[in-house]
């Protein structure tokens, strides 16, 4: 068994202070964040205006729930650079959305913002155990994608080692990895496990490997997948999560010392949790939509943010800044059949439960007859032989989701794999 304790870190005063010594700071934060974006992005000021409120009305954290949202359409009418709060030469780089799905999101950031960038990455990665000097191999996809070069900021700002392989030609990926020795891999989840089959495509065992650390985010993952990649590997799971609207990787990060949710980084993101249907704020502890407001950002202040995510807020615990537990799916990843609310976590925790079964899926969703079907596309393990798997699954689905779907089980490999974020949903709904 490799030695996973970390050497001891030397926190941030930040990071242990009081509920109320943070509270104050984002009070005072908050109200230059409104005062900014409202003064400088024509967008907040009309939002404001209609909504009835200014930013002088903040008094206490609890009147920001009188602000307006924002959305990720505002940003899309709002493209390229409407939503920039300072003169575009002020940018110092600029990243967007992939815009697959829509026109894209743009973000800017000042010299500033970078450096509060990877002030906050760098934070995340002393809080996953890694140390200056460490070598990481940093497998997110660098260019308008913030993965790839949000860690690489936060690496340089921790003083690290880094291999900026990026994603994608897996058989490098394992063979750097070998040769290399990282003690950490920053990573897509599902994009791992293709790094696993890889490693048994050329008879590596992964447990044989250097890697101490793998910090997975980008997308929803299970603590079943986290218990498959941290056996499979003998190594730490860790989750870390953002979102380019936000900042990019590094709003929040679990620490390796207790793995029970991740720590939001409050001196810089104003979390709140609201019902999805209502908009209306609910307590601590109760699960809704993630919404967060910026409270340093200078470029691309963000107010009041629906993220869309499904958590909920929980108190501090290696650290004073609240957690968030981890991302359960998506208020617009969520699948209605036939009257039911899926989320495909609930079909990746299901499969992890199934003997026989990789861990890789993907939910087709077809409309025969003018009624929702789902199958479930999915693969044996390597050696597996049950042939009565894919009837499991089924019913294992039936069971705890309450939905009856169709479960097709291929031979290994037969799922696409990913090079990026994982393409759960294959919606091939007509009419």
């Amino acid at each position: 068994m490799k030695d996973l304790t970390p050497a001891p870190a030397t926190l941030e005063p930040i990071e242990t202070a009081s509920r109320d010594e943070i509270a104050a700071l984002q009070t005072d934060r908050l109200r230059w964040s409104l005062r900014h974006a409202y003064d400088n992005v024509p967008f907040y000021c009309q939002s404001f205006d209609a909504a009835g409120v200014h930013p002088d009305d903040l008094t206490g954290l609890e009147d920001l729930a009188r602000f307006p949202f924002t959305l990720k359409t505002d940003l899309r009418a709002s493209y390229p650079f409407g939503m920039f709060a300072v003169p575009r030469n002020q940018v110092a780089r600029i990243h967007a959305s992939s815009g697959t799905t829509g026109q894209p999101t743009v973000v800017g950031y000042t010299e500033n913002d970078l450096a509060t960038w990877g002030h906050v990455v760098a934070r995340s990665l002393r809080a996953a155990g890694l140390r200056q000097g460490d070598l990481l191999h940093n497998a997110y996809g660098y260019g308008l994608f913030t993965g790839g070069l949000g860690i690489q900021l936060g690496a340089d700002a921790l003083g690290l080692s880094t291999v900026p392989v990026s994603g994608g030609m897996t058989p490098r990926q394992v063979r750097l990895i070998t040769d290399f020795q990282p003690k950490g891999i920053t990573v897509t989840p599902s994009y791992a496990l293709s790094i696993l089959d890889e490693c048994a495509a050329q008879g590596i065992d992964p447990r044989g490997t250097s890697l101490q650390v793998g910090i997975f985010g980008a997308e929803p993952w299970t603590n079943a997948m986290r218990s498959e990649i941290e056996a499979a590997f003998d190594m730490h799971a860790l989750d870390i999560y953002g979102l380019s609207e936000v900042m990019g990787p590094g709003v929040s990060m679990e620490c390796v010392e207790a793995k029970d949710g991740l720590h939001i980084w409050e001196d810089h993101f104003y979390p709140e949790v609201i019902d999805p249907e209502t908009g209306i704020p609910v307590a601590d502890g109760e699960r809704g939509e993630l919404v967060f407001t910026s409270l340093t950002k200078e470029a691309f202040p963000i107010i009041r943010y629906r993220t869309r995510d499904l958590t909920r807020l929980l108190p501090g615990t290696a650290r004073s800044m609240r957690r968030m537990e981890k991302v359960t799916g998506r208020s617009d990843d969520m699948i209605i059949l036939r009257g039911v609310n899926v989320f495909p976590t609930q079909i990746e925790e299901a499969l992890m439960a199934t003997p026989g079964l990789a861990p890789h899926f993907q939910i087709e969703l077809t409309r025969p007859d003018r009624m929702d079907r789902m199958r479930v596309l999915c693969e044996m393990a390597a050696g597996a032989t049950d042939t009565d798997t894919g009837a499991a699954l089924a019913a294992k689905i039936k069971q705890t989701v309450g939905v009856t779907v169709d479960v097709t089980v291929g031979a290994p490999g037969s799922v696409a794999r990913s090079e990026g974020k994982a393409l759960r949903i294959l919606d091939r709904r007509t009419g």
